[in-house]
C-alpha cells in the first residue's frame, strides 16, 4: 500500500482541522475551536483510489499544522518526505490573503514539490456569504489549482475535489517510482 504525507497549511484560523477531520472522516475535536498546537497527524486509507480496482489503495497522512507562526522553526521537519501541501485560507479576511504567499513560499518553493502537488482551498465557513467566484489572487498563487469549500452547502463537491487532488498525488508518486526503477534497471 502506497503511503502519502500530505501537509494542510495556512493561517490561523482558516478551517484547516475542520477539513482534515472531514476529509479523514473523523470526529475528533468537533465542535468549539481549538489551536492546533505544532502538528496533527491523522491517517486515512482510501482503497481503490485509482477507481480501476487495481493495487491495494493508498493511506494518506495528512499532517494538519498550526497556523501559528511561532512553530516555524518545526517547518523544516514537518516538510520533510512531504508528497504534497494543501495552503487553506479564509477568503474573507484580507490578512489571509497576504499570508498565503509565505505559506506557498515556506511549504512548496522550499522544497521540491511541482504546482501540481499543491492546492489552494479558499475554506468558507459557515454562515458566510462570501464571494466565491471573483477572488484574484497575485503570482504566483493565481496558476495553482483552486478550490472553494463551503461544508454547509456542498460537502460532497468539496470531497471529490479532495479526491481528485489525491488521485493526483498517487498519479506523481506512481510516476516518480517508475522513473527511479527504470534508472536502477538502465
Amino acid at each position: 500500500m502506497l503511503r502519502a504525507k500530505v501537509l494542510l497549511v495556512g493561517p490561523r484560523e482558516s478551517g484547516k482541522s475542520v477539513l482534515a477531520n472531514f476529509v479523514s472522516e473523523s470526529t475528533e475535536g468537533i465542535g468549539s475551536y481549538s489551536p492546533t498546537q505544532g502538528v496533527r497527524i491523522l491517517e486515512y486509507e482510501k482503497p481503490n483510489l485509482n477507481g480501476n480496482n487495481k493495487g491495494a489503495g493508498c493511506r494518506f497522512e495528512l499532517w494538519d499544522c498550526s497556523g501559528d507562526q511561532k512553530f516555524e522553526t518545526c517547518w523544516p521537519a514537518l516538510m520533510k518526505d512531504s508528497h504534497g501541501v494543501i495552503i487553506i485560507f479564509n477568503p474573507e479576511l484580507p490578512s489571509h490573503l497576504k499570508e498565503i504567499e509565505m505559506w506557498y513560499s515556506c511549504f512548496v518553493q522550499q522544497q521540491p514539490l511541482l504546482d501540481s502537488q499543491c492546492l489552494l482551498v479558499a475554506h468558507h465557513k459557515p454562515g458566510s456569504a462570501g464571494d466565491m467566484e471573483n477572488l484574484s489572487l497575485a503570482y504566483p498563487l493565481n496558476k495553482l489549482k483552486l478550490i472553494h469549500s463551503n461544508l454547509e452547502e456542498d460537502p460532497e463537491d468539496v470531497r471529490m475535489e479532495f479526491i481528485k487532488y489525491f488521485r493526483s498525488i498517487i498519479t506523481i508518486m506512481n510516476e516518480s517510482r517508475e522513473r527511479e526503477e527504470m534508472s536502477i534497471i538502465s
